[in-house]
């Protein structure tokens, strides 16, 4: 029940992280970046200090490693709930294998006359 509550989660994060990320502009968005420039020598560069968008994706890249792990940590443990690995829930055949008799000789036909 967890697992998929935190699934859920995990996949509407991942849309937001999207969303948000895609929303900002780069670092040489503005006039200056066009030419190489700083921009503003202040002390945040020059993006100034952190937006809105900035920290929304912050928050959410941590939502998302904490749901990324979480879930591989439970998928880890439900796999060791299984009935072992898979070459041991499908063992090998040790039984020899059938080869087919060989076919008759074809003799060749008598050429017609």
């Amino acid at each position: 029940m967890i697992s998929v509550i935190l699934t859920i989660v995990h996949v509407v994060v991942c849309l937001f992280l999207i969303i948000v990320i895609l929303l900002q502009s780069g670092k040489a968005a503005d006039l200056a970046g066009a030419f190489g420039g700083m921009g503003s020598q202040t002390a945040f560069g020059p993006r100034g200090s952190a937006t809105l968008l900035s920290k929304a994706t912050t928050i959410s890249t941590v939502v998302f490693m904490l749901t990324s792990i979480s879930l591989s940590i439970i998928a880890t443990r439900n796999a060791g709930a299984g009935a072992g690995s898979a070459l041991e829930r499908h063992p090998v055949k040790t039984s020899a294998p059938v080869i087919p008799a060989p076919a008759a000789p074809v003799t060749p036909a008598a050429p017609r006359k």
